[in-house]
């Protein structure tokens, strides 16, 4: 994966001192598990040249995460493509130009409209060229694309959808490399960490004073944060940003009086540094939201003095099931080391608070069987069997039901029609791990298969924001054991 900046014109060899680079020296650093180099291939008054060289290392790239031991892990072209992996190797690189903050004596520098040129690739992008070309064309730029040759001996498809993009116009440096680093995983539509409230952070810096007002805005934001709660709240900051840009014009405008004539007929406001803005009610997300649900749960269950917490995490929810009055022990299990070191250190800092119970990590599987977790009152699994294979899942449910026997079984799971309110496609699924997502009446016809012959009965609920048609995001059932023997 590469990115090629060229400068033309009067002054073009000024890019070196906005790169922070010396075009004498070789860059060449090693980042997440990748070499990243940068080297300049011209470098003249009016002609520079640097291209940036990404190479990482696919052990690397999977090492430590929880599906480390799979080998479709390490066949894949993530080592290969220009994606949001990227990305993250560009902002150490290049993060002087990117911020816009050389050193003081090239400070003006940052504003100056360059002959600019940049070339990146390859993109594996699902988008046609059309829609490629209308990201950048109204940003000023020509744009170039450029396919590999295709010579299979059987009949896949006669395209490759592979590209190495190329855009050119006159613009500040810092501007190009913004509208490239948003545009990269609008591009290729992969994100290689989890999509938080920090992605909508991301797009709001560096998209400032060209995002809002882009013809594709709608595009954009939907490739980048692809749920609707979040695609939700980033308009509404926008909004705030609007609100607040509105107040300050008039308080500019109007007299003191009429300022605070409007301030009282309007919504409830409060003080942020020193300047009066809408309340708005904090957004709780929908992991938090699960959490709850369960902890509320197990409170009402005569029998939870022993927890098991499968596919524990980091422990966030195995450190609330330990603050429910009546627990007395929390095994939190989890399979990725990684994951348990993270769990480790979370548990020791609740060291010292005796109204609590501190939960044990050890790890584990539901591939097999484990004497420990026989006749417990209480066992979870919170998002976890949509990341197992449908074959195996059946192996795991008579793991569950016939040899662990809980008292009490709680299983959470996305419902895969409230995707059409986070506007997925309609094959989409929510997470790149997720081996399948379950209408409700499907949930709710396995939960009944499950059952049979066996001595539980079950209730089913929904937890998050509730659509009129589509339901709430997220299924819980919850399987009570009634006794008798198992079969």
């Amino acid at each position: 994966m590469y990115l090629t900046i060229k400068a033309t014109g009067e002054h073009a060899n000024m890019i070196s001192h906005l790169l922070a680079k010396n075009p004498h020296n070789l860059y060449d650093r090693t980042e997440k598990g990748a070499r990243v180099r940068l080297v300049y291939t011209s470098f003249e008054p009016h002609d520079t040249e640097a291209i940036l060289f990404v190479t990482p290392d696919p052990i690397e790239l999977v090492k430590g995460t929880p599906d480390h031991y799979d080998i479709t892990q390490y066949i894949n072209d993530r080592e290969l493509a220009v994606s949001s992996l990227f990305c993250s190797y560009i902002r150490p690189a290049l993060g002087t130009a990117l911020n816009g903050k050389p050193k003081a004596d090239y400070m003006n520098w940052v504003d100056y409209q360059f002959d600019l040129q940049m070339t990146f690739g390859p993109v594996a992008s699902d988008l046609p060229d059309h829609v490629v070309e209308s990201l950048f064309q109204p940003l000023g730029y020509e744009v170039q694309m450029e396919r590999g040759e295709i010579d299979y001996s059987f009949d896949l498809k006669n395209r490759s959808t592979v590209r190495h993009i190329q855009i050119s116009g006159q613009q500040t440096l810092q501007q190009m490399l913004r509208q490239v680093y948003i545009l990269i995983p609008v591009l290729d539509n992969y994100k290689h960490y989890y999509i938080n409230e920090d992605e909508i952070e991301r797009l709001r810096r560096y998209g400032e004073g060209w995002l809002s007002t882009h013809p594709q805005h709608d595009l954009m934001i939907k490739r980048s944060l692809r749920f609707a709660p979040l695609i939700k709240e980033y308009e509404q900051q926008v909004a705030n940003d609007a609100s607040m840009d509105t107040l300050l014009t008039e308080i500019s405008t109007h007299s003191v009086e009429d300022a605070t004539a409007q301030a009282e007929s309007a919504e409830p406001l409060e003080i942020i540094d020193g300047l009066e803005t809408t309340i708005e009610p904090p957004v709780v997300r929908l992991n938090e939201l699960r959490y709850r649900a369960i902890v509320e749960q197990v409170s009402l269950l005569p029998q939870r003095k022993q927890v098991i917490d499968f596919g524990a995490g980091e422990g966030k929810l195995s450190v609330r099931l330990g603050q429910i009055e009546g627990v007395e022990q929390v095994w939190a299990v989890e399979p990725s080391m990684q994951s348990q070191l993270r769990a480790i250190d979370r548990f020791a800092k609740l060291e010292g608070r005796t109204d609590d119970v501190i939960p044990v990590i050890t790890t584990g599987s539901l591939f097999y069987r484990d004497e420990r977790w026989i006749d417990q009152d209480v066992i979870i699994l919170c998002e976890v069997i949509e990341h197992i294979n449908e074959v195996r899942l059946p192996q795991v449910i008579h793991t569950l039901f016939t040899d662990y026997r809980p008292q009490t079984l709680i299983i959470t799971t996305p419902n895969r029609e409230y995707n059409e309110v986070y506007d997925m496609d309609t094959e989409e699924i929510r997470h790149a791990d997720h081996r399948f997502e379950w209408t409700r009446a499907e949930f709710e016809q396995y939960c009944t298969q499950w059952i049979q012959n066996r001595p539980y009965t079950f209730t089913i609920s929904g937890i998050g924001e509730k659509h009129e048609q589509y339901g709430q995001p997220t299924q819980m059932v919850v399987f009570h054991r009634t006794g008798g023997q198992q079969i």
